[in-house]
């Protein structure tokens, strides 16, 4: 279902089968669009929402979640990253999709290539998948050094 399939947000949802692969679709539209409402709709706006990524360490609810997108969405570097390389496995209620994430980290003076492996778990609420964990690893730790440095300037 997902080989040679790279999902960037700009996909024609209409066209699609799979409900897993538009809420990854949708997801990346919100990011890459710097748009928080539809981040938003994107995860569980609960307590129960948990993100782990290199720069923010864990979060755990919502809140905390938004005011990290926040940061990106408001902030002087633009952020893009596309999904590829995964695989997702699922129930009737619950998916996880895990894979790579390529893209870059550009500012003014710098721009970075950004390698990270990735994973996503939603959940079914009221019919509509959410968003309820996110995981993101840098392998590379010039990359992430580098990353880490970048943002905190």
């Amino acid at each position: 279902m997902t080989k040679n399939l790279i999902i960037t947000g700009k996909e024609d949802t209409n066209s699609r089968q799979h409900q897993e692969i538009i809420a990854l679709m949708q997801f990346y539209k919100a990011f890459n669009g710097r748009d928080m409402d539809l981040m938003q709709k994107s995860w569980i706006n609960s307590s129960e929402a948990s993100m782990n990524n290199p720069l923010g360490g864990i979060m755990r609810g919502w809140k905390d979640i938004e005011s990290v997108y926040d940061k990106i969405f408001n902030g002087k570097a633009k952020v893009y990253v596309e999904f590829y390389d995964f695989t997702i496995y699922g129930t009737e209620n619950m998916f996880f999709a895990t894979g790579r994430e390529r893209g870059f980290f550009k500012t003014d003076e710098s721009e970075i290539e950004l390698a990270i492996r990735t994973s996503r778990v939603f959940i079914k609420v009221n019919g509509e998948w959410k968003q309820i964990q996110h995981h993101g690893s840098i392998d590379n730790p010039d990359i992430l050094r580098a990353y880490q440095e970048l943002v905190k300037k």
